[in-house]
């Protein structure tokens, strides 16, 4: 059986996400030359400081052919991810543009604060962005114009509003999963409500929320938009209401921290915990669905809670910028243009997931007991992640004071 960690963090000692501390805001942004394709951000009229998220810069003036000269022209391009799937993106870009590009892994938190550091510094080496923290996106790099959202004119009919400002490119998935060979006859877990049940207290594997920006996203977002669901799944469990003048979010977000659930440092651990050859614990995880190619490489078995009410997990979306001050900003946006089309956001959709491009296919593999992403999965709200950043601390601390 492999190895793996399992950690309870508890207390103001546990990790913290790192924010960058800056308030620096840049200067005012010039307007792109008018007989070239626009390079950079266009006064869009917006606020500069953070209770105020800046426009899209929408290029109704979009031309392909000038937007790819302009770019080769520039020479290459450099995007930072949180995934290492941006090496098969940068590769496939430099194939269909014959333009060089870099994909370069990194954690949101690290391009959060380089980013930040080459926006002040005026020494700008990330050209654009894939980047998974939605609040931290919108209450720190557009609001202080490290970053601007720019969209091709000629896709923006295809793509809903609500997924333009930020500009989604894609979506992934945490889902609730267990281990078919210890519960042939399905999920143990029917309901939300049983992971803040003493039956399951310590038997829930997840990674630590303190270091995982996208469950305290989840969190705050269930706040915002799952009360509804969170009160139905209660009273099909308890078979009575919960009080009225309780968060139904805060009770489950408490519940679950005082059931002592198994906190570790990666999704990789999590997984082992449940899933891994030869396991006897009766547990379940939440984990990435990019965690469901280990049930070939490593001989896992694993299955997404289907029935789970009200969700099986969550959806977590993906955003695109481009850095204010690059210096390749035609290749800058030519990525992001490549990454709203099929061939690109392919590169990024082999363990799953939904583009942010409607007209485009989703990921053709589902994870076993995944069989709508919508249906089965939370979705985020986008006009809530300046409040899901304002809310950041609060909840952090509601967990830290409720994990034992």
């Amino acid at each position: 059986m492999p190895s793996f960690v399992l950690r309870a963090v508890t207390g103001p000692g546990g990790r913290c996400r790192r924010i960058a501390v800056s308030l620096v805001l840049a200067g005012a942004l010039g307007a792109a030359a008018a007989c070239a394709p626009s390079t950079g951000p266009t006064d869009t009229g917006a606020e500069t400081d953070s209770a105020s998220v800046p426009k899209p810069q929408i290029d109704s003036d979009f031309d392909l052919d000038a937007l790819v000269a302009e770019a080769k022209k520039e020479g290459s391009v450099t995007v930072y991810d949180s995934t290492g799937d941006i090496t098969k993106t940068a590769a496939a870009f430099t194939a269909e543009y014959g333009i060089k590009a870099t994909g370069v892994k990194s954690k949101v938190g690290d391009t959060l604060e380089k980013m930040t550091r080459e926006n002040q510094a005026g020494n700008v080496t990330i050209d654009a962005t894939f980047y998974e923290d939605g609040p931290s996106l919108v209450g720190q790099l557009l609001a202080q114009k490290v970053v601007y959202t720019w969209i091709p004119g000629s896709l923006a009919q295809d793509i809903p509003a609500s997924r333009q400002s930020p500009l989604q490119v894609l979506s992934k998935g945490n889902m609730w999963i267990y281990n078919p060979e210890l519960f042939p006859e399905g999920c143990p877990v029917k309901n939300i409500w049983d992971l803040a049940d003493p039956a399951w207290k310590g038997k829930v594997a997840m990674q630590d929320p303190l270091g995982k920006p996208n469950i305290v996203e989840f969190f705050n977002q269930l706040k915002a938009g799952g009360e509804a669901g969170l009160r139905q799944a209660y009273r099909t469990k308890y078979g009575k209401e919960l009080a009225s003048g309780d968060s139904a979010a805060e009770t489950w977000i408490k519940g679950l921290a005082k059931n002592s659930p198994i906190l570790t440092s990666s999704d990789d651990d999590a997984a082992a915990a449940v899933a891994s050859p030869n396991q006897t614990k009766d547990r379940v995880a939440l984990v990435s669905n990019a965690k469901f190619r280990d049930v070939k490489e490593k001989n896992y078995s694993m299955r997404v809670c289907d029935g789970m009410q009200p969700w099986s997990g969550y959806q977590y979306p993906k955003y695109a910028a481009v850095a204010t001050k690059t210096a390749h900003p035609a290749a800058a946006k030519l990525f992001v243009y490549f990454m709203l089309t099929q061939d690109g956001v392919d590169t990024q959709l082999g363990n799953g997931g939904l583009p942010g491009n409607p007209v485009l296919k989703q990921g053709a593999f589902l994870p076993d007991g995944l069989t709508d992403w919508n249906k089965q999965l939370f979705v985020f709200d986008p006009a809530e992640l300046k409040n899901d950043f304002d809310n950041l601390q609060p909840t952090q601390d509601l967990w830290r004071l409720n994990h034992g």
